[in-house]
C-alpha cells in the first residue's frame, strides 16, 4: 500500500514541477512515506529524519531551499511528535490526506513550515487523485480498499488508516483498464483488508464483493493475471473460494495471515478465528484450487504465549506447509489495547522461538522451490537483472525467476523452464525453439 500510495504522491506532485531524483542531496522536496506496524520501523523514520536535517542544513548554505515531509502511517499517529523531535520537518500528513500535497506545500511556503495534516477526512482521498496513471513496467498495485474493523489487539491499522472503505466498482474498472492500456499485464489489488471489500456497483444493487470485482477484472482484454493482498481468514467467503478454482486470471498463490496456531493465543490477539478455521479455509482453498501455494504472517512472543502455544504454531506451519511466509518477534505499538496485556514475553525468548519458525519456514519453502526445478513456469518478465542479458520475473506463485534472454522479452509472460532453485530466486531458461519465437515477434 505505501508503494502504491508513494507513487500516487509523484503524480500529484508531478503538475507542479516536481519530478523524481536518484539521490536525497539533488531534491528540493523530500517525501518520507512511513509504516508503524512495528517499532523498528518507526524509530528508523528518526534516525532518517536526523541525517535529512544536516543534508537540509547543508543545502541551505548553498543557497537551495528543501521542504521535508512526513507522511503515511507513523505521521498520523505520531504527528505533534514528529513536529516536536524533528525541527526541520515542514510537512505532517497522514495516509487519507495525501492528496492535499499542494495545498500544504503553499501552506509550507506562506508560513515556514509546520504544516499538519493528520485528519480523518470525509471525502475519499481516491475522488481527489489523478485518473491515468503511467506506471513503468508490467505489473502494477491498484488499491480497492483501505483501513480496517477487525481491531486485532497488536494492529495500529484501525488507528492509523481508519475504518473501511471500499472504492466505488465503476473507479476500481477504470483504474485498471487505463493501467492496462498503459502496457500492465498483471495487476495486484490492495488493502489493509482487501478481501473485506464491499464496493458499489453501478446498478443501484447491494455492494460488490470482493469476488464479483476480479470476475469483472478478468473480462479485461489484456490484462493476463491478477493477485489481490492481504486477506482476512474471516472474509474468505464462499464466492471467493470459488473464484480461485474458476478464474484462470487470478494467479495461484494467497497471502493469508493466520499470525498464530494457538486458539488461546489467537483470542488474546482479537483475531476471531481459531487454528481450526484456518485449516478448514485451506483445506477448502485447495480443493478449489488444487495447485494453490499459501503465505502467512506470524508473530512470536505475543504477550502471554507459552511454550505450548509456541508449539502449536508450529504444529500448524508443519501441517499446512507455506511457500512463503512474514515472520516477526512482537512488537508493542503504543495505544494498542496488546500492549498492556501482561505477560511480556521476554525479548532472547523471542528471538529463539522466532528463529526456530522462520527455521521451518525457510525449509518449507526450499522444498516448494526444489519441486518446481524441472517444470515449466509461465513467468512475468519485468525488469532487468543484475547481469547483462538477464530478466527477472515473477512466477505464478510469487518466486522470483531469472533467466538470460537479453532485452526483447521484457514486459512479457514467457514460459520458462525451471533448471535451478537459490535462496530467495529460481533459474529459468528458454527452449531453443521458444527462444527463436520470441526473438521473431521482437523481429
Amino acid at each position: 500500500m505505501n508503494a502504491y500510495d508513494s507513487a500516487r504522491m509523484a503524480e500529484i506532485l508531478a503538475p507542479l514541477g516536481y519530478a523524481p531524483v536518484d539521490r536525497p542531496d539533488d531534491a528540493d522536496m523530500i517525501i518520507l512515506n512511513t509504516c508503524h506496524i512495528r517499532e523498528k520501523a518507526a524509530e528508523k523514520v528518526y534516525s532518517d529524519l536526523g541525517r535529512l536535517r544536516r543534508l537540509k542544513a547543508g543545502r541551505a548554505a548553498a543557497g537551495k531551499a528543501t521542504t521535508i515531509a512526513v507522511g503515511g502511517c507513523v505521521a498520523q499517529a505520531e504527528g505533534a511528535e514528529i513536529m516536536a523531535r524533528a525541527p526541520g520537518v515542514d510537512i505532517v500528513f497522514g495516509p487519507q490526506t495525501y492528496h492535499r500535497l499542494p495545498e500544504m506545500l503553499a501552506r509550507a511556503s506562506r508560513e515556514g513550515g509546520g504544516v499538519l495534516d493528520t485528519d480523518f477526512p470525509v471525502e475519499s482521498k481516491f475522488d481527489h487523485l489523478p485518473g491515468a496513471r503511467a506506471v513503468p513496467g508490467a505489473s502494477a498495485f491498484l488499491a480497492v480498499q483501505e483501513g480496517c474493523d477487525k481491531f486485532c489487539a497488536f494492529c495500529v491499522v484501525p488507528y492509523t488508516r481508519g475504518a473501511e472503505q471500499s472504492r466505488p466498482v465503476a473507479a476500481v474498472v477504470a483504474e485498471a483498464e487505463a493501467l492496462v492500456v498503459g502496457g500492465e499485464r498483471e495487476i495486484t489489488l490492495l488493502g489493509q483488508n482487501v478481501n473485506a471489500y464491499h464496493g458499489d456497483g453501478d446498478d443501484g444493487g447491494d455492494p460488490w464483493s470482493l469476488a464479483r470485482l476480479l470476475r469483472r477484472l478478468a473480462r479485461i482484454e489484456g490484462l493476463a493475471r491478477l493477485r489481490y493482498t492481504t486477506s482476512h481468514p474471516l472474509d474468505m467467503s464462499d464466492d471467493l473460494i470459488a473464484a480461485h478454482g474458476d478464474l484462470e486470471a487470478l494467479m495461484p498463490f494467497l497471502h493469508l495471515p493466520v499470525q498464530s496456531g494457538s486458539d488461546r493465543v489467537l483470542a488474546a490477539m482479537n483475531r476471531r478465528h481459531r487454528a481450526d478455521d484456518y485449516r478448514r479455509i485451506v483445506e477448502r482453498l485447495r480443493a478449489s484450487r488444487p495447485d494453490l501455494a499459501l503465505g502467512s504472517d506470524f508473530i512470536v512472543g505475543f504477550p502471554g504465549e507459552s511454550d505450548a502455544d509456541f508449539a502449536a504454531t508450529l504444529a500448524l506451519v508443519e501441517e499446512i506447509g507455506f511457500a512463503q511466509a512474514y515472520s516477526f518477534k512482537y512488537s508493542a505499538r503504543p495505544g494498542t489495547p496488546a500492549a498492556a496485556l501482561p505477560g511480556q514475553v521476554p525479548e532472547p525468548l523471542k528471538a529463539e522461538r522466532l528463529r526456530a519458525l522462520q527455521d521451518l519456514l525457510a525449509r518449507q519453502q526450499a522444498r516448494f522451490n526444489r519441486a518446481c526445478v524441472g517444470r515449466d513456469l509461465a513467468v512475468l518478465l519485468d525488469r532487468p537483472g543484475r547481469h547483462p542479458g538477464q530478466l527477472v520475473g515473477r512466477s505464478p506463485y510469487m518466486q522470483a525467476v531469472h533467466a538470460d534472454l537479453g532485452g526483447h522479452a521484457l514486459g512479457r509472460i514467457v514460459s520458462l523452464r525451471i533448471v535451478a532453485c537459490h535462496a530467495n530466486s529460481l533459474a529459468g531458461a528458454v527452449t531453443t525453439g521458444d527462444l527463436a519465437a520470441l526473438a521473431g515477434a521482437e523481429a
